[in-house]
């Protein structure tokens, strides 16, 4: 387990291993949950990263034909 010290500021570092892991870089966005006694961070997917993660869903889907 590693730990990390909450900065004047309220401000931690996310250890290198943790970022390497999660693949966290610089700028990226992570969303923060207050759960029972803990805090947790999580990545924030760009939209287009989810392209493709539900395969052989049926995209043949009758559309109103004001709808293309």
């Amino acid at each position: 387990m590693q730990a990390v010290t909450v900065s004047p500021k309220f401000q931690i570092v996310i250890p290198q291993a943790v970022r390497a892991q999660l693949n966290i870089v610089a700028g990226q966005k992570l969303q923060v949950l207050a759960f029972e006694q803990r805090i947790e961070l999580l990545p924030i997917e760009p939209a287009r990263r989810l392209r493709g993660f539900l395969p052989g869903l049926a995209t043949d889907v009758p559309r109103e034909k004001d709808r293309a």
